[in-house]
């Protein structure tokens, strides 16, 4: 096994746990909260903020909210909790997230734990909001019956969770991270106007798909401004292989994402009361309990 694949092994729970933040909404909103760090990714870019910057904030971001969904810097401060207190709560949420990541290689992203995010001004490029509308077709394939699995992704949720999951290969590895970063978020731009119709439907634009794709792409980079235009380019250049190594980062991190997504579809398929109440203790221990599965057992629930 090569240095980099081995390097990868770490990522297995950090991802599963990532990918959970597609799921993950409060009463604050209705984006998922991978959807609301997609927005405040492409907020900063578009507001001028050093793309290392937003990289390391989004994803610092991104594994706070593994463990604490929607409570971040701004809500803890919005609630008047002091900051010695606030970073405290944040770092915990962090140290437990990255616990199987070396520390060295993070150590930069958990310095940024707990800087408020950019929000979203008048220069926030209108493929963001396209981009979330849209969902993910999912697993399709040509001749075969398609199989709708809900609730679908949105290209909001997968850009952002490959775009961390991207940077933090790289910061493992020899690959540049904000590449990583700024590939994932904008990997899949032609799809803010172009439905996704998935495998199957590519097949069947045939030879129009990647010249549709490219235009398509280049449209929506016109819309941002020159150096974020450019770096962003400079990010998409090496993702069509794995010959380097930022190509490599981010296609470990596209395919990772893909099949934790179809991983999320069979768990769920497959849930069952017994794991709710033994594996996940969803009657917990405390003074009702007993009282609790009394309860249940009466109603014949247990």
């Amino acid at each position: 096994m090569t240095q980099a694949m081995e390097n990868l092994a770490r990522f297995g729970a950090v991802a599963r746990d990532l990918s959970e933040l597609k799921r993950m909404r409060d009463q604050s909103t209705t984006d998922s909260v991978a959807e609301r760090l997609f927005r405040s990714a492409w907020a900063g870019l578009s507001e001028g903020v050093a793309p290392r910057a937003v990289c390391l904030q989004v994803v610092a971001d991104a594994l706070v909210a593994t463990r604490l969904a929607g409570i971040d810097a701004a809500l803890l401060r919005g609630m008047e909790v002091d900051g010695d207190t606030r970073e405290a709560i944040l770092r915990r949420g962090f140290d437990d997230a990255a616990s199987g990541l070396e520390p060295d290689a993070v150590a930069p992203v958990r310095d940024a734990v707990g800087g408020l995010r950019t929000v979203a001004g008048p220069s926030m490029p209108a493929f963001v909001d396209r981009l979330i509308r849209q969902p993910r077709a999912g697993a399709t394939s040509p001749g075969k019956p398609r199989l709708a699995l809900e609730p679908a992704e949105s290209h909001g949720d997968h850009c952002l969770v490959v775009g961390v999951l991207g940077a933090l290969v790289a910061l493992h590895g020899e690959a540049d991270p904000v590449r990583a970063f700024l590939a994932g978020l904008a990997h899949h731009l032609h799809n803010a106007r172009l439905p996704d119709t998935g495998f199957a439907g590519e097949v069947m634009l045939g030879d129009t798909l990647l010249p549709l794709m490219h235009r398509l792409t280049e449209e929506e980079l016109r819309t941002l401004p020159a150096a974020l235009r450019m770096a962003v380019e400079d990010a998409l250049a090496p993702i069509a292989d794995a010959d380097t190594p930022d190509g490599r980062a981010f296609n470990a991190a596209d395919v990772i994402d893909r099949v934790l997504q179809a991983h999320h579809h069979g768990r769920a398929a497959a849930f069952t009361v017994d794991q709710a109440l033994g594996d996940l203790d969803l009657v917990h221990a405390g003074p009702l309990q007993a009282f609790h599965l009394r309860v249940l057992s009466t109603l014949g629930l247990l």
